[in-house]
């Protein structure tokens, strides 16, 4: 029977993304609902963004998203009708 648990370098890579998404989740959820909360002459809104950001910025990135799922799903499309055609 194979083995098929996670490798250190697998492990250490996955534990980064959780890390890097627990920070970005943190950061933005102090800035979105927070922040409001928080006199505008605090010290602590040097750390943010201007709050246009917290709109445009996840809008952006849910665009790109789509942008490259879109991308993948007709590449693998093509290539899978150029398969089928050199098989008949």
């Amino acid at each position: 029977m194979e083995s098929h648990f996670a490798t250190g370098t697998d492990q250490v890579v996955g534990l980064g993304l959780v890390a890097v998404s627990l920070i970005i989740f943190t950061y933005y959820t102090a800035w979105v609902i927070l922040l409001p909360f928080i006199d505008s002459q605090h010290v602590i809104h040097k750390y943010f963004l201007p709050r246009a950001y917290a709109v445009a910025i996840p809008l952006a990135a849910g665009l790109l998203l789509l942008l490259f799922v879109g991308l993948f799903i007709t590449y693998v499309m093509l290539k899978s009708k150029r398969v089928t055609k050199k098989t008949q």
